[in-house]
């Protein structure tokens, strides 16, 4: 779900501000009377508006601390398998997470 944008909550926050009661205010802008006190709240906690940066939901990376390892192994020997550059690396994973990393990197490769 897209965040609400700074100028709306600007908006909220000074109609809030003029003396507009949370449920008025979340009528006017179309909006949740919770998240009208949530963009309260953040105010006058941490003094910023902004939205908060979105979370990355799943297992981190296995293979993220090998990124740059990785790389260079496929610009030295771009011949090789997944399951040798796993091997290169010496970490036990699945062939299939050495695969999508290298996809994640934006790097093909192909057996001759």
């Amino acid at each position: 779900m897209k965040s609400y944008s700074m100028d709306l909550r600007l908006r909220v926050l000074e109609a809030c501000d003029s003396g507009m009661g949370t449920a008025e205010v979340a009528e006017t802008y179309s909006v949740s009377e919770a998240w009208v006190r949530r963009l309260k709240q953040r105010r006058r906690e941490s003094g910023s508006i902004e939205p908060k940066r979105q979370a990355r939901y799943g297992p981190t990376p296995v293979l993220e601390p090998h990124r740059e390892r990785l790389s260079q192994l496929v610009q030295e020997h771009p011949d090789r398998t997944s399951r040798e550059y796993r091997d290169l690396l010496g970490v036990s994973i699945g062939v299939n997470t050495v695969w999508r990393a290298l996809r994640g990197l934006g790097l093909t490769f192909k057996k001759r």
